[in-house]
């Protein structure tokens, strides 16, 4: 695992001019510089070694608690990064709710806006990225109320940032954009750095490599004159992730070494523990496993020192990959379950699912294919909690709506039913003279009560029908399918059909392969095109009384009620060849997918005991893994069980593959066309007793 496209504005891992540390060391010979002159100096040094910022703060703090409130406030937010920058993050966040304080109290925009930017940066360190997001907008706009040019430059390139951490690249580029403006202006070659290189790690999310190495160019050239070795290696790293996703391993590894011998002149300790796990990542993605594991060491010894689990988990789990990779399987898997235990206390789900794939991979090319189910397991239970999550947010974002539009139209009846009361008064009143005419407007208020209340009714049916559907595909979603199956009645359509063959249900759990591949290729929207296209192909295949799911993230469900038993594998024949031959266009692209594919007869009935709905669809689960274990694109089957008596379900469940090899499980296999069976030989169709 590498750190990819790192934020150089905010992960202030501790990056500094060769230029402070020779002043700092030298004032306690000399008179000492003015404060503003010597907080200056210490900004650049935390920038890059904030535990040495941390001291030279230290020594200071008393006569900058005593200077006046612009000072103190240089200070405040020098130190709120450096204990920020050592991870203290609590007394980081501390510092920098003094610092907004300090600012309002003195009613000064320029020590709000870096009381802003201070907190937009911890909150970001701990994760909370909508409040992180926010407090930057908020401090762009208060820094731009100033004449302060760094701070004001520092305020549109975390705002930039922040539009880029929501995939709101537009917004983000115009802002970027702007900051390198205003920083050629001001002049100065640091904030042009900082501005450039912010820029440059902005075209790689976006994929535009060519225009983000073109500002790493023009950064490197700044970087010269600010003598700053800390500045070089900045931009060393955002070389390395464009070098990366280019597919220019070589040029990426040069910027690596390169970078680790400037970090090594600061003393960055922090930085050299990145950059080391970053070269384990580079070497193993080379398949040069002995390197990998060298500087997997490495990394781990620095990071221990430096207390840093997430550097030391990662480097874990490089070293995990290479041991798997030498085909030493036991000592691999102890190192990557190491590393994934920090993912799991630090509940980082998305990651999580990512490691989880790498782990299931990395198996799979080990030949240990229960190790690789396992781990695909783990990462599909996160994918569905992550989908399910998602899919909640969306219904109570629907019911708020709902309930909002609901409020307002039983003001607006109130509003009508109190008109309607002061009309009636009228027409008591005048009622000898205008009967007819009251009749008229009571008749039409009645009318238009009526229309309201269909209306409601409308919205009621139309919510409903949202709930059980998923926005994007227009497909069942997964409550709606658990409640179907509580409801329904397996008996109504089973029997023989009018050639005497036995009719029965069936049940198909499909998954696109390589789906993360898609994503990274052709962003999200990429993604999105694909699930309709599969979306769409199902229904084609399938008929209109089938049952159609969105199971998952990239997961299908499908429930067939009643078809021929010797039909179910011909079924998934025709599921496998009638994705794999439909293309989506995209951005003048055409995108292809593979799916693997679980299924099995619905009920399935070991001695003569129906097993229930969500047993059924857990072992097609398991028979979809065991599809993507032995190659992907292709179809794995529960036909029934023998020898039932000798064994449990529970230890079918424990393990699918051993239960099928021991005899235990009917299996058929069925392959997309010019699919090779894992044993070598091409075919259909295969059945193993």
């Amino acid at each position: 695992m590498s750190a990819g496209f790192r934020d150089a504005s905010r992960t202030r891992k501790g990056r500094v001019l060769l230029a402070s540390l020779c002043l700092l060391s030298s004032l306690a010979l000399a008179q000492p510089a003015p404060l503003s002159t010597r907080l200056e100096d210490i900004r650049e040094l935390g920038r890059f070694v904030p535990p040495k910022a941390l001291t030279a703060l230290a020594e200071i703090e008393a006569e900058a608690r005593a200077s006046s409130a612009r000072e103190r406030a240089e200070f405040l937010e020098l130190l709120s990064h450096a204990y920020r920058g050592v991870g203290d993050n609590p007394r980081s966040l501390a510092l920098a709710e003094e610092l907004l304080a300090l600012g309002r109290e003195r009613q000064d925009n320029l020590i709000i806006a870096r009381g802003l930017l201070s907190k937009a940066y911890v909150t970001f360190s701990m994760s909370d990225l909508p409040q992180s997001h926010q407090l930057a907008w908020e401090g762009e706009r208060v820094a731009n109320l100033t004449d302060d040019m760094p701070t004001r430059i520092r305020g549109v390139i975390a705002s930039g940032q922040s539009f880029a951490e929501e995939g709101n690249f537009p917004p983000a580029l115009k802002k970027l954009q702007a900051a390198v403006q205003l920083a050629r202006d001001y002049g100065k070659p640091v904030q042009i750095v900082m501005a450039l290189n912010a820029l440059a790690s902005l075209y790689g999310q976006m994929k535009e490599y060519d225009k983000g190495f073109e500002a790493l160019a023009e950064a490197y050239e700044y970087a010269e004159k600010t003598n700053s070795p800390g500045r070089m290696s900045s931009l060393k790293d955002t070389e390395y992730g464009l070098s990366i996703a280019t597919n220019q391993p070589q040029r990426g590894l040069r910027a690596l070494l390169a970078g680790l011998e400037y970090e090594k002149q600061i003393g960055a300790d922090a930085m050299i523990a990145g950059s080391l796990v970053n070269l384990s990542d580079s070497y193993l993605k080379q398949h040069d496993y002995p390197r990998t594991v060298d500087y997997a060491n490495q990394a781990m010894a620095a990071a221990r020192l430096l207390k840093d689990e997430s550097t030391e988990a990662t480097a874990r789990l490089n070293m995990g990959q290479a041991l798997l990779g030498m085909g030493k399987l036991a000592e691999g898997k102890r190192s990557f379950e190491l590393g994934l235990a920090w993912y799991e206390k630090a509940n980082d789900k998305p990651e999580m699912q990512e490691v989880l794939m790498e782990y299931g991979s990395a198996l799979e090319r080990a030949g240990d294919m229960a190790g690789a189910v396992k781990a695909y397991h783990r990462e599909r239970a996160i994918s569905n909690e992550l989908f399910e999550d998602r899919r909640q947010k969306a219904t109570l974002e629907l019911q708020e709506k709902y309930e909002s539009e609901k409020r307002q139209g039983q003001i607006e009846v109130l509003k009508r039913d109190i008109v309607n009361r002061n009309l009636q008064q009228r027409v008591w009143w005048l009622l000898a003279v205008v009967f007819a005419m009251a009749a008229v407007i009571v008749g039409f208020l009645y009318r238009k009560v009526r229309h309201a209340n269909d209306q409601l009714k409308v919205k009621n049916l139309e919510l409903k029908q949202q709930s059980s559907r998923d926005p994007l595909t227009g497909l069942y979603n997964r409550r709606h399918f658990q409640e179907f199956m509580r409801t329904h009645v397996q008996a109504e359509k089973r029997g023989a059909g009018t050639s005497g063959e036995e009719i029965v249900g069936a049940l198909f759990l499909l998954d696109i392969d390589h789906f993360k591949h898609v994503n990274d290729t052709y962003g999200h929207a990429g993604g999105d095109a694909v699930l309709r296209m599969i979306a769409d192909s199902l229904r084609e295949i399938l008929r209109e009384t089938d049952m159609i799911v969105r199971w998952g993230g990239e997961e299908f469900l499908a429930f067939l009620p009643a078809i021929p038993r010797s039909g179910v594998e011909e079924i998934a024949r025709r599921l496998l060849s009638g994705i794999s031959n439909t293309v989506v266009q995209y951005q003048d692209v055409e995108i292809s997918v593979d799916v693997s594919i679980g299924f099995a007869p619905f009920p399935l009935v070991p001695l003569d005991r129906e097993l229930p709905w969500e047993r059924s669809v857990n072992l097609v689960d398991m028979a979809l893994y065991l599809a993507k274990a032995h190659g992907r694109n292709r179809a794995y089957g529960v036909r029934g069980f023998n020898n039932f008596q000798n064994t449990s379900m529970e230890a079918i469940e424990q393990d699918l593959e051993l239960a099928w090899r021991a005899g235990f499980v009917d299996m058929s296999i069925v392959l997309s066309q010019g699919t090779t069976h894992p044993d070598g030989a091409p075919f259909e169709q295969r059945s193993i007793a």
